[in-house]
């Protein structure tokens, strides 16, 4: 519906210039936006404001010619009024909207999806905590946002893939190793001062046990570096494995785990540090070697090697990104912790440094979790090792209120946690108020076969002129939003909207249901306002299904 009025506007415009009523044949753009008060109209125009000091005229003036040369040939205005300094506010057609019903019910599981990727291809990497401890609750919500977003991507023309980078080299893992081998020296009877920077938690005793029941011989067979090493191995493949059951648990899969070791053993971090030198980005200073990441917008000069001769993260993350473009993607959007955002600069500068273009990567900062119950926090601290895992949260309430809850805020925006308000069933938890909206029209439909003996017939043997209640058109104009949101999302990477638009179009819902019947002795009003409300299920189904949240047809 913009794009038809947006094209209207243009056209009154050019119309009223051939009329002489213009001064000059050029136009701003037509930015169409809904009022917050529906009484200002369906949508609204600043255009004669904006155009102003291009035709040199009153705003009012120019609101008056647009109106009076506007050409609707499909009829879709009811009215228009003119507002304050310039306004022009547009009242649709009822009727207008029934175009968008229609075309809910042919396209069903594909409504609105818009095709604005074109095949671009893109790769979404997400959660990446190092393989040393259990997920906790703020790597969910990286999780389901990256996880969602990718699939909105898909859904909107790119070809998303979903990569986890795990962390296997480098120091965590060595401090890995030492507390695991801390504590089976402990269950061997030896006496150890468990250092205060090793790896806290009950975990850490379960591998030790575990190693020690497998491995027992072979530990204190060989030196302590090599049983560091082997503690390290085991600990970290077992982390993983759990790793990847408390993401599976919760709908999440990755295309690719790709192993940090791996660039290691491939040559590629000594590569990327070939080539950076030999495009003179990087130098040698004070025994390091730093790359010239100043140079394209970070603060400073990044050490890459040490001076003792070990590589930095960054050389790795250098090398890492360097090797997603060599794979194909047009583009790289990285999820991280917000703890994480002093260092984008540095790796966008590196990107930007190596020949790609800063657009061509966008990282994603999804905020802290704060874990509540009935509005008392919970007592959560890693560095004790005494922390709710995201496995304990997703097994108190469940992988559908879990994705559901992590993206009603903004991934910016902190997020309160309520575990008790997550099991509940009632309006106040997010995501039964929006299934049980496909629920209870899953419902009306079977009453409607079996009570009724009522089937939802094709588009043009419905009698849609029947559907002439405020809540029903409203109904339909959110069913026009909803490639508006999807569209949004994708390009803004907020797949939030989503879920927003979901509670809204639940809100809508459940409003029409509390004053209409769907069902009555009217077949004909019964017949139109079933169709209506199974587009609700569409489109509730379809934004479920984009969060990897389940539609269940009873509840």
């Amino acid at each position: 519906m913009r794009d038809k009025l947006e094209k209207i506007v243009l056209q009154a415009a050019k119309n009223a210039y051939a009329a002489g009523d213009f001064n000059s044949d050029a136009f701003g753009d037509v930015v169409i936006e809904e009022p917050k008060i529906s009484s200002h109209g369906d949508f609204a125009t600043n255009f004669a404001l904006a155009g102003a000091s291009i035709q040199k005229m009153p705003p009012r003036k120019i609101a008056e010619a647009i109106i009076r040369h506007l050409e609707d040939p499909g009829k879709i205005i009811r009215e228009t009024q003119i507002a304050g300094p310039g306004f022009i506010n547009f009242f649709i057609s009822p009727e207008a909207w029934l175009p968008f019903l229609r075309e809910v019910h042919e396209k069903e599981a594909l409504y609105g999806a818009v095709n604005i990727g074109m095949g671009q291809k893109i790769q979404v990497e997400f959660v990446s905590a190092n393989p040393t401890g259990p997920l906790h609750v703020g790597h969910g919500r990286g999780a389901v946002v990256g996880d969602t977003l990718a699939a909105i991507l898909n859904f909107c023309g790119f070809i998303a893939d979903r990569e986890y980078y795990i962390n296997d080299a480098g120091r965590q893992i060595r401090t890995l190793g030492s507390s695991v081998y801390f504590r089976c020296q402990e269950l061997a009877g030896n006496k150890i001062d468990f250092p205060d920077d090793a790896y806290q938690g009950e975990y850490i005793y379960e591998i030790a046990n575990d190693l020690m029941n497998e491995k027992k011989e072979a530990l204190f067979s060989m030196d302590r570096e090599k049983a560091i090493d082997l503690c390290a191995r085991y600990a970290a493949d077992k982390i993983l494995i759990n790793i990847r059951t408390d993401l599976e648990n919760l709908g999440i899969g990755f295309n690719t785990w790709f192993s940090e070791q791996s660039l290691y053993d491939s040559g590629k971090v000594e590569e990327s540090i070939r080539i950076a030198k030999e495009k003179n980005l990087a130098y040698a200073s004070e025994g390091a070697v730093w790359f010239k990441s100043s140079l394209f917008g970070d603060e400073k000069d990044r050490v890459i090697v040490r001076g003792n001769g070990l590589t930095t993260y960054f050389a790795s993350d250098i090398a890492y990104h360097m090797d997603k473009y060599g794979r194909g993607y047009d583009r790289v959007i990285d999820v991280w912790g917000a703890d994480h955002h002093g260092y984008v600069a540095r790796l966008t500068a590196a990107i930007t440094a190596m020949g790609y273009k800063p657009e061509q990567f966008r990282v994603v900062l999804a905020h802290l979790v704060n874990l509540v119950r009935e509005g008392i926090p919970v007592s959560m601290s890693t560095r004790a090792g005494q922390f709710v895992t995201l496995r304990e949260v997703v097994d108190e309430v469940g992988a559908d209120a879990a994705r559901f809850i992590f993206l009603t805020r903004h991934h910016e925006s902190p997020l309160d946690f309520d575990l008790v308000l997550a099991k509940q069933k009632t309006n106040d938890n997010p995501v039964y108020y929006v299934q049980y909206v496909y629920a209870r029209i899953s419902s009306i439909m079977k009453k409607a076969a079996a009570e009724y003996d009522i089937r939802i017939p094709d588009a043009d043997k419905a009698p849609l002129d029947r559907l002439t209640e405020p809540e029903e058109i409203l109904l339909m104009k959110h069913f026009a939003r909803y490639p508006e949101v999807i569209a949004g999302a994708a390009k803004m990477m907020e797949p939030h909207r989503v879920a927003y638009y979901l509670m809204e179009l639940a809100a809508a819902f459940h409003a029409y249901y509390n004053k209409h019947r769907v069902l009555s002795e009217d077949t004909e009003v019964s017949i139109s306002r079933l169709y209506l409300v199974k587009a609700v299920r569409t489109v509730i189904g379809n934004g479920l299904t984009l969060l990897g949240v389940s539609t269940p047809e009873i509840m």
